[in-house]
């Protein structure tokens, strides 16, 4: 990854702050109530950051290195944003207290400030219902989509609260970025405009609680590599009810004429339901993302999967015979049955560069000491971990106490939430 991609979201964050607070700073006030101005402007600054973060465009994740980078970053600009916004009436307040302590609750309250404070209240608290969807990781994927709209409220309500207070200047531009922002997600990703047409071929059972599923377009097919996820949504269709929310699924193959296979694994109310998909059921499928087996150096590699986590791999090797030294370590919970086990058999048995080892698990978290092989025979090499957030997280600290630095240790996480 290039400095400049690397340092692309910091970049933009300080620009937008800053551009946009010099541009209102404000002028012949006191220092306390500059501060709590000053304030209001970076919350809504990274408001609109955390807005453009969240826009699900192929050229923008590319240069942006990644769309699990980007949804990371928007939820920590988010939580900045909240913390700063919460501080701009407290700092107003503050400033006000020096006059008397009337003229500080005054400067808090919407009774005696009307209209205009109650709004900007109001903005704090869809804003704060949106950040709390983003840590109740357990609520149903409908639920947590409607609360996180509590984002773009909370920057429309914002920019009403300086509106009614007679700043309009710079406000009308920026609350019409936020519009073009918020329409742009809502038509391109949750319409699905952005997604290009597909219909199911077939729908192989792989294990107990996952099928593959094979999707050829209906016309231009996304443009896909190996390693990468889309995004899709199933419709209505011969025997299926349809599920038409865009869930994230590795490729687990790229075929000739933009036809792609993808793997589904029963772990939620939508994923259970696609287990029943068959043949001419349509499709959107959207992509491709991510860049986490895109630049893999010249040099020996140790594959980690676990479950589903093994897709990305799967779908390098069925591409053709790796070019390096590569061990893969490919763990499956027993009860719901290893997929795939026998096609990495045979192509494992028909390339001398793979050195393979599947093993069953009954522990959620295994002892990964037993598992890992020891620091001579991993030194020098590139780890490349996928599989559920717990293990990714065993894995990480279990590797760097054998010696594998971070830079060596890559990995990336589909959960969009």
């Amino acid at each position: 990854m290039s400095i400049l991609r690397t340092l692309s979201i910091p970049l933009l964050i300080a620009g937008c702050t800053f551009g946009l607070v010099l541009w209102a700073f404000p002028e012949e006030v006191s220092t306390g109530r500059m501060l709590g101005i000053v304030l209001g402007w970076a919350g809504c600054s990274l408001l609109l950051v955390a807005l453009l973060l969240m826009l699900r465009e192929t050229w923008l994740a590319r240069g942006f290195a990644g769309l699990e980078r980007m949804y990371r970053w928007h939820h920590w600009v988010g939580m900045a944003a909240y913390v700063l916004l919460l501080a701009h009436p407290l700092a107003l307040a503050a400033a006000a207290w020096q006059e008397s302590r009337l003229a500080a609750w005054q400067t808090l309250s919407p009774f005696s400030q009307g209209w205009p404070v109650w709004v900007g209240w109001l903005s704090l608290l869809f804003l704060m219902l949106g950040l709390a969807a983003t840590f109740a990781t357990r609520l149903p994927y409908r639920t947590w989509r409607w609360l996180h709209i509590g984002l773009g409220v909370a920057v429309l309500l914002g920019l009403a609260h300086l509106i009614l207070l007679g700043i309009d200047e710079p406000v009308l531009p920026i609350l019409a970025l936020a519009a073009l922002l918020l329409g742009w997600r809502v038509i391109r990703a949750d319409f699905g405009t952005a997604a290009r047409p597909y219909v199911v071929q077939s729908a192989q059972r792989v294990a107990a609680d996952m099928v593959e599923i094979s999707l050829a377009p209906l016309g231009g097919p996304v443009a896909v590599t190996t390693g990468q996820f889309v995004l899709v949504a199933f419709f209505a269709g011969p025997g299926f009810r349809g599920c038409g929310e865009f869930h994230p699924f590795t490729v687990s193959s790229v075929e000739n004429g933009g036809h792609i296979r993808i793997a589904v694994k029963a772990l939620g109310d939508c994923t259970r339901h696609i287990q029943s998909v068959g043949p001419g059921v349509t499709a959107r499928v959207h992509g491709g993302f991510g860049e986490f087996l895109a630049h893999r150096p010249p040099l020996p590699q140790f594959w980690i999967a676990g479950g589903t986590g093994i897709t990305p791999f799967l779908a390098v090797l069925r591409e053709g015979l790796v070019s390096q030294p590569t061990r893969l370590l490919y763990l499956y919970r027993s009860g719901t049955g290893a997929a795939f086990v026998q096609e990495l058999q045979d192509i494992a048995h028909a390339d001398p560069h793979l050195s393979l080892q599947t093993m069953q698990v009954d522990n959620p978290q295994p002892d990964l000491d037993a598992l890992l092989p020891d620091a001579h025979e991993l030194s020098h090499r590139e780890c490349y971990l996928c599989g559920p957030p717990g293990m990714i997280a065993a894995l990480k600290p279990a590797l760097r106490q054998r010696g594998i630095t971070p830079r060596h240790i890559h990995f990336e996480n589909f959960g969009f939430r």
